[in-house]
């Protein structure tokens, strides 16, 4: 973080530089919106195919095809997902939280599309509704669903801490993912990412910079929903710090599962085709 006390002095011109007007890094007027009453259309006389119950402190896989919808729903009392994404033949291809902060900001809702890492770069999901966007920011500079936390993990427990906890986010998408691919945890564990923090809470402090966390507002019957544009593979770990008022990574907060829920429309969604891989040429000027 910044020093309280700088050690060199500010130069003469300093409130000149500061006064600079900031630029946005990757204006997406080029990008084709998704056509969310198109898709929201395609809900009527949809059917519910499947579901998976999260344990607290644990994660589970489930699967969702192109086409499909899925929700993420809070079912007992108020609780943070980590949601990670693969294409489903490929987990190669993951959810790159980076480059969807980076297009969309630092938290998501509805129009925002969840996009796969390099050198891939295509969305794997958008939001279609989210019972939350009523939060916006608050006086904190905190909202939900953000994209900048990157998940509690037992490397980062143990080096402040110095306990070993296996029951952090990391941890749990792992075993997940693990125990769907039938591979060891060793093997798999290279392929889960930083996440989307489902129904979380978050922000920056405004005189340090630091990443925070607050009770989350979500209540029972709130839900995040998606469009999965790709075939995806998910896992979703219900967070060991509950709605993550206090701490996280430890059996100290009280939490609650998460219901995930898999969604087949009669018809996809008018003008939908899912998208193809990104299409540079991968020559890097060779």
């Amino acid at each position: 973080m910044k020093l309280d006390k700088p050690e060199h002095a500010q130069p003469r011109d300093a409130e000149i530089r500061r006064k600079v007007a900031p630029v946005i890094c990757y204006p997406v007027d080029t990008l084709v919106p998704p056509d969310l009453e198109a898709y929201r259309a395609a809900r009527d006389g949809w059917e519910k195919v499947s579901e998976v119950i999260v344990p607290p402190r644990d994660a589970r896989s489930f699967t969702v095809p192109a086409g499909h919808f899925f929700r993420i729903v809070s079912v007992e009392g108020p609780q943070v997902g980590d949601l990670n994404l693969w294409a489903e033949n490929d987990i190669n291809e993951r959810f790159f939280s980076g480059k969807t902060r980076a297009l969309h900001g630092t938290h998501l809702s509805s129009g925002d599309r969840l996009w796969s890492c390099l050198p891939y770069l295509r969305p794997m999901a958008t939001i279609t509704q989210d019972t939350l966007d009523w939060y916006g920011f608050d006086e904190y500079g905190g909202s939900v669903h953000d994209v900048i936390g990157t998940r509690c993990d037992p490397y980062t427990h143990r080096l402040l801490s110095g306990d070993d906890y296996h029951h952090c986010c990391h941890s749990n998408l792992t075993r997940a993912l693990g125990h769907h691919l039938k591979r060891p945890l060793k093997d798999v564990e290279p392929a889960v990412h930083d996440v989307l923090n489902v129904f979380m809470c978050t922000g920056f402090t405004r005189d340090t910079g630091q990443y925070f966390m607050k009770a989350s507002p979500v209540r029972p019957g709130d839900f995040l929903e998606f469009f999965a544009e790709i075939d995806l593979l998910g896992a979703l770990s219900a967070c060991p710090g509950g709605d993550c008022s206090s701490e996280h990574s430890s059996d100290a907060a009280v939490c609650h599962p998460l219901l995930v829920e898999i969604y087949r429309p009669k018809a996809a969604p008018k003008g939908w085709v899912s998208p193809s891989r990104n299409g540079y040429s991968r020559t890097h000027g060779e």
